[in-house]
C-alpha cells in the first residue's frame, strides 16, 4: 500500500513539474505592453463599475484613484452599486464631489434573497451604463493614474472582447499578509499563462475590461447567475466561447491593480473556500485536470509525514535509501525550487522578490490550506460580505 502511494505522489510531481515549468514559459512569453509607446490617445468611452458592500472605509480612497485618472473626463463614468450596505458607503459615495461617479443601490431593484448579489449589481450597472468598454474592480482596490489610459490604449490597439488585468496584494509585514501575496502571485503568474496561451480560462474580477456589446451578445450572467461567486472567469468562458481570439492578458506594471489582504485567517480561509467552490461548476473543462492534480499532489504531501509515524521502513530510489519522511522532504524540497523557478519572473514583474525569501517557510502553510481550501470548497460553506453561501 505504501509503495504504491509512494508511486502515484512521484507520478503527481512530475505531472506538477511539467505544468509549472510550461507556466514560466508561457508567463515569460507574454508580451509587456507599455502605453507610453503609443502615440494615439485614447478615445474608448469607459464605464467603472464598483460593486460595494460595507466598504465605507475603503470607498473614498477607491474613487479617488479613479476619478484621478490621467483620463479625459467626457470618456469616463463610474458607477457604484451599494449592495445593502449597513455602514456609511452610500453616504461617502454621495459625499463624492464628481459628476463622473453615480450610485446605485442594489435594493432598489432587488426584493427577494437571491445567490449572487454582486453579478446582480453589475449586470444592473451595465444596464446603466454608457461606456463602449466596461471595466470592473472592487472596493477595497486601488490603482496607479495610468491604469485606465493603459487598458484603453490597449483595447484600441487589439481590439479584444475580454481583457484580464495583473491584481496585487499590499500587503505589511504580517505573515498572514506576506503569506496571502506569494499565493496570491502564483495564481496572478498562472492566470497570465494560461489566458496568453488560450488553455484556461482564468481572471480576477479586481481588474477586469469587457465590451458591453460582448457581455450582451453572451447574454450576461444568465445561466450561472445562481452561483454565488464566478463573476469573472465563468463570464469570462462565456465570452471566450464566442471570441475565442479575442480574451486576452494585459501585461503591463502601469494596469496593475492592488487590494487588501484579508485581515485574518478565518476570512482567508473564507476567501479560499469562496474560490475553490466554482470548481466544478466551471464550463471550461481543461482546467479541471490541471486541479485535480494540484490538489492530489498536495494531499499526498499531507499525508506522507502521518503515514509515516506508523512506517519506518526505508525505500529505495535511483540508489538512494529514503526512510518515508525522507521521501517527503524530497518531495517538498523539489515543489519548492520548480515553484521558485515559476515565481522570479513572476514576482519581479510585480515587484515582488524580496517576498520570495519566505516561500520555503510558507510551503508547509500552501500544502494544508491548499487541501483544506479544496474539501471545503467543494462540501463545506462560507462567509461572503457577512452571508453564509452553500
Amino acid at each position: 500500500m505504501v509503495s504504491i502511494i509512494l508511486i502515484i505522489s512521484l507520478l503527481l510531481f512530475f505531472i506538477y513539474a511539467a505544468l509549472i515549468i510550461y507556466y514560466r514559459l508561457a508567463w515569460q512569453s507574454i508580451p509587456s505592453f507599455n502605453a507610453i509607446n503609443e502615440i494615439k490617445t485614447p478615445v474608448t468611452k469607459l464605464t467603472v463599475i464598483v460593486p460595494a458592500r460595507n466598504e465605507a472605509n475603503n470607498i473614498g480612497d477607491c474613487l479617488k484613484c479613479i476619478t484621478n485618472q490621467n483620463y479625459p473626463a467626457n470618456l469616463l463614468q463610474v458607477i457604484v452599486v451599494d449592495d445593502h450596505s449597513t455602514d456609511d458607503t452610500a453616504m461617502v459615495v454621495q459625499s463624492f464631489r464628481d459628476k463622473k461617479v453615480e450610485l446605485i443601490s442594489l435594493k432598489d431593484f432587488i426584493t427577494i434573497d437571491i445567490n449572487s448579489y454582486k453579478k446582480k449589481a453589475i449586470e444592473i450597472a451595465i444596464t446603466k451604463s454608457t461606456g463602449e468598454l466596461i471595466i470592473t474592480t472592487d472596493a477595497d482596490c486601488f490603482m496607479g493614474n495610468k491604469w485606465l489610459a493603459t487598458i484603453a490604449t490597449f483595447y484600441e490597439k487589439y481590439k479584444p472582447a475580454f481583457i484580464a488585468a495583473p491584481v496585487s496584494i499590499d500587503c505589511s509585514s504580517r505573515f498572514l499578509e506576506m503569506f496571502q501575496a506569494v499565493d496570491f502571485m502564483t495564481l496572478q503568474g498562472i492566470t497570465g499563462a494560461s489566458v496568453h496561451k488560450k488553455i484556461h480560462s482564468m481572471c480576477n474580477g479586481a481588474n477586469l475590461a469587457y465590451e458591453k456589446k460582448a457581455f450582451e451578445e453572451v447574454n450576461g450572467f444568465d445561466g450561472i447567475d445562481t452561483i454565488a461567486s464566478g463573476d469573472d472567469m465563468l463570464l469570462m468562458h462565456k465570452i471566450y466561447n464566442r471570441y475565442p481570439h479575442r480574451v486576452m492578458f494585459l501585461k503591463s506594471a502601469a494596469a496593475i491593480v492592488y487590494t487588501q489582504p484579508a485581515n485574518t485567517l478565518k476570512s482567508f480561509i473564507n476567501q479560499r473556500i469562496r474560490w475553490a467552490s466554482k470548481a466544478d461548476k466551471y464550463d471550461d473543462k481543461s482546467i479541471l485536470p490541471v486541479l485535480v492534480t494540484v490538489y492530489f499532489f498536495n494531499v499526498m504531501l499531507l499525508l506522507l509525514p502521518l503515514i509515516s509515524i506508523f512506517n519506518h521502513s526505508t525505500f529505495s530510489f535511483l540508489n538512494f535509501s529514503f526512510s518515508l519522511i525522507g521521501y517527503w522532504m524530497m518531495l517538498v524540497i523539489l515543489k519548492t525550487a520548480i515553484e521558485l523557478f515559476f515565481l522570479f519572473p513572476v514576482a519581479r514583474f510585480f515587484h515582488k522578490q524580496m517576498l520570495l525569501w519566505l516561500f520555503p517557510i510558507m510551503q508547509p502553510f500552501h500544502i494544508l490550506y491548499t487541501v483544506v481550501a479544496g474539501w471545503l470548497g467543494k462540501f463545506g460553506t462560507y462567509n461572503w460580505k457577512e452571508r453564509k453561501v452553500k
